[in-house]
């Protein structure tokens, strides 16, 4: 993971852009990966870690209505988490995470593994959602992960 936190951090680096996280389930694990990188200052501006969902709201603005309609684990929340994560901050990209992570809390819609992913841009954002195999620790490692190649693709 140090290594695609690295490629990350070029990328940013070498368009002057800043990166700020939206972390539910992964607890700031992002986070982590890119502050253990010297000289990461340059690039990642903040994260924010919104495990609940009055964290979501109050922090991010995510909204009430998405929260009663999707749940805290869709697209549509991850998509308000990472343009609130933009709005609350100076950076100009923004990831987002919120899944079930395990071993407990999964439904027959959103059983466990299942995580939902957003990167954002100025207007441009996209979102998925992946089912991730494996134990608690192993979810919330793919997702680190994947939100890390998602920068990438973003940029």
């Amino acid at each position: 993971m140090n290594e695609l936190a690295l490629k990350v951090g070029a990328a940013l680096k070498d368009r002057g852009l800043l990166l700020v996280t939206a972390e539910s389930c992964t607890g700031g694990w992002v986070a982590m990966e890119a502050t253990a990188i010297p000289g990461s200052s340059d690039w990642f501006e903040r994260g924010y870690v919104t495990y609940s969902n009055a964290a979501k709201r109050e922090s991010l603005g995510v909204a009430e209505d998405t929260l009663v309609r999707h749940g805290a684990v869709s697209e549509e929340t991850a998509r308000e988490m990472a343009l609130g994560a933009l709005k609350h901050s100076r950076a100009q990209v923004a990831l987002a995470i919120t899944g079930v992570a395990g071993p407990t809390g999964g439904s027959r819609d959103k059983p466990v593994g299942t995580v939902c992913l957003a990167w954002a841009q100025g207007s441009k954002i996209s979102s998925e959602t992946r089912r991730f195999e494996g134990d608690r620790e192993s979810v919330r490692r793919q997702s680190v992960v994947r939100a890390l190649q998602g920068v990438l693709e973003l940029l």
